[in-house]
Parts: structure tokens; C-alpha cells; sequence
């Protein structure tokens, strides 16, 4: 699955206004920001992201990703409190799945298995733990804000039906619901009002005594000063899985951030029965893009980005990058060619 390091930025497509309207994934993440998510699900796919959501122990998750479509990086996939909070103790233990137990001692009746790296958890826990991050959608002090070190996020389902807020510390995991039996809407009760403070109330009287220490980084990150173009955050040192730090501070989170401009991901392109194949072709473009980077579809080099480029399509599923001159992935898109439909492949009303 890609993962873009916690210090990356994402912009949205079509973006043509300067700096204005770029993000961290570290502030999409932290903030609960919504078009981030969906963009990341595009750039993921969202049948990796259900056979994750399946080995995160999520029985709810039992269609394919395209019957959820983008609403999946929303929450569309029903799930239980107890199967929410079995998958952030997932990150809460390093990235190690263990069933839950309702009583202490009970006997285990599923072996545990490793889903993330200790490295990635780390990243995920640190990003779910900054307040100053969360403060752009939360503000500064919210019943997310502990004394004590702590990682958590809050959901609302449409209408306002329901809400959670689940979180953990060096020692618990804790989840909360609050919504109706009935499933009625409740009125503005969104998760930051409804289950986060008492979450805060729970995990508070949890660590009355006993303190909980920040997560200590463990092999596979590393640490780097980071300064966003345009001063779109606050100069910091972030995180990163180790290979993916940036040289420099501004290296390769400055200037022009290259796209796919066409194709656009997802999407499906039908062949033409009436056109010689040799006569149709499908435009790859980038945008800001320049001539050290270069086209790769499928694993195979397809040359420098020096201009729009014409490919004869191919039918089947491709997968086009766009990579720098360290081979490092840009941007990606995933697309289909179908093979052009026959007269005879027509049901009888549609042909003449």
C-alpha cells in the first residue's frame, strides 16, 4: 500500500492558487479532515484498503472496494465499538493484532499477527498524539487534550446518529459510543461533544496515578527538519519512515509538487469499435511537471516528461507513476482500457 511519509503534503487536484489550500498528512490526519482521506483512498485503492480493514478484524467489511467507493475513507463499512477499539489496540501494541478479551485470564482463542511495523504505529500514534496538529479542526484545548501522553480519534456518523471517541495511553485503550438505541439523529452532537469527554473523564481517572510516557521511536524512523513552501505550517521536525526523510528542509517539499493530470485515477476508458486501433490514443500529462522526471507505466520506463505524451491504449487494468530522477514515486494513477464492444456483443435492442 502507498504511504505517504507523515511530513508529506497533500494538495488537491486541480489546485492552481499559489501555496493556498495545502496540507500535511500529519494535519489531514490529526484534524480529521475529510478530502485528504478520500484522496489518500484514491492513491491506496480501495480494495487494499478493505483486505486491510479485514485483517484489522472488521467483519462488516465484506464487500469489495468498489461497492463502498470513495464513502469508504468516511466510514461507510459497519463496525462495533468492540471491533473499533480491538483495531486501535492494534496500534496501541506496535502494530500486533490480539483478540480482546471480556474477562482477565480468559483464554485466547485466535493467535495474534502482525498488520503494521513497529515504525509505522509509531508514526500513526505520534500524528494521533499531536495536539498542535489537531488544533486546526479541535482548537488548543478540547476533551482530547490529556495532561498525560495519549493517542486518539473521534468519529460522527451522518446525521448524527451516532458517535465515537477511541484513544490510547502506554497502558489503555479506550473506546466510547454515544447514540440512541432507537438509531434516531441526535441533535448537534457531533464525537469531540459527545463521546470525547467522557473518554477524557475515563482515561484521566485511569492515569490519577500512574503517569503515561510518549511512545519511544523505535528502528526504521528517523527525525528531520522540515519548512513547508509558502509557509503553509509552521516550520518542525517531523517524522519519518527511514529512506523517505527529505535530503534537505526544503528539498523535496518545496517549489512545484508534480501530478498526473490525465488520466485521471479510476478511471475507465472505452476503445472505440468504428476507429482503427492504430488511429486512437490516450494523452498522459503531467502537471508541473519537467523534463528529470519521467513516465513509468506498469514498471516499464516510458520516458522523460518533456510534454504531453500519446500512448496506444492497451486494454486491461495499468497502473501510470510519476517518478523523479531517483526513481522516487511522485505521483500514481490507476486506470482500465476495455477492448471495444462488437456489434455482436450488443443485446438485440441496441443494435439495428
Amino acid at each position: 500500500m502507498h504511504q505517504p511519509p507523515a511530513g508529506g503534503l497533500y494538495r488537491p487536484r486541480n489546485y492552481d492558487e499559489g501555496f493556498r489550500g495545502l496540507v500535511s498528512v500529519r494535519t489531514a490526519l490529526a484534524g480529521s479532515l475529510n478530502i485528504p482521506a478520500v484522496r489518500t483512498l484514491g492513491l491506496v485503492g480501495a480494495e487494499d484498503f478493505v483486505q486491510q480493514l479485514r485483517r484489522l478484524g472488521l467483519a462488516g467489511a465484506n464487500e469489495s472496494g468498489d461497492y463502498y467507493g470513495p464513502s469508504l475513507a468516511l466510514g461507510s463499512v459497519d463496525a462495533s465499538l468492540w471491533e473499533l477499539l480491538q483495531a486501535y489496540r492494534t496500534l496501541a501494541n506496535g502494530g500486533l493484532w490480539t483478540p480482546l478479551h471480556l474477562t482477565p485470564g480468559e483464554a485466547a482463542t485466535q493467535s495474534g499477527r502482525r498488520v503494521y511495523s513497529e515504525a509505522t504505529t509509531f508514526l500513526l500514534s505520534h500524528i494521533l498524539s499531536d495536539r498542535d496538529s489537531r488544533s486546526v479542526t479541535f482548537g488548543l484545548e478540547s476533551p482530547l487534550a490529556t495532561r498525560f501522553w495519549s493517542a486518539v480519534k473521534t468519529g460522527t456518523s451522518q446525521e448524527m446518529r451516532d458517535n465515537w471517541c477511541i484513544g490510547y495511553t502506554r497502558y489503555y485503550t479506550v473506546g466510547v459510543w454515544v447514540g440512541n438505541q432507537s438509531g434516531e439523529p441526535m441533535r448537534h452532537v457531533s464525537g469531540i461533544i459527545g463521546a470525547a469527554p467522557i473518554w477524557g473523564d475515563i482515561v484521566a481517572w485511569l492515569h490519577r496515578t500512574t503517569p503515561s510516557l510518549p511512545m519511544a521511536p523505535p528502528t526504521g524512523v528517523v527525525e528531520r527538519q522540515v519548512n513547508f513552501p509558502g509557509d503553509i505550517e509552521p516550520e518542525r521536525h517531523e517524522w519519518f519512515l527511514q529512506g523517505t526523510e527529505p535530503l534537505m528542509p526544503r528539498t523535496h517539499l518545496a517549489g512545484s509538487f508534480p501530478q498526473v493530470r490525465t488520466p485521471v485515477s479510476g478511471e475507465v476508458i472505452a476503445l472505440d469499435p468504428d476507429i482503427p486501433a492504430a488511429h486512437q490514443r490516450l494523452v498522459f500529462m503531467g502537471d508541473d511537471a519537467s523534463a528529470v522526471q519521467r513516465w513509468v507505466l506498469n514498471g516499464q520506463d516510458l520516458g522523460a516528461v518533456t510534454g504531453p505524451l500519446l500512448w496506444e491504449p492497451v486494454p486491461g487494468k495499468h497502473t501510470l507513476s510519476l517518478v523523479d530522477d531517483e526513481r522516487r514515486v511522485l505521483d500514481t494513477v490507476r486506470f482500465e482500457v476495455r477492448p471495444p464492444l462488437m456489434t455482436g456483443d450488443l443485446p438485440p435492442s441496441a443494435t439495428r
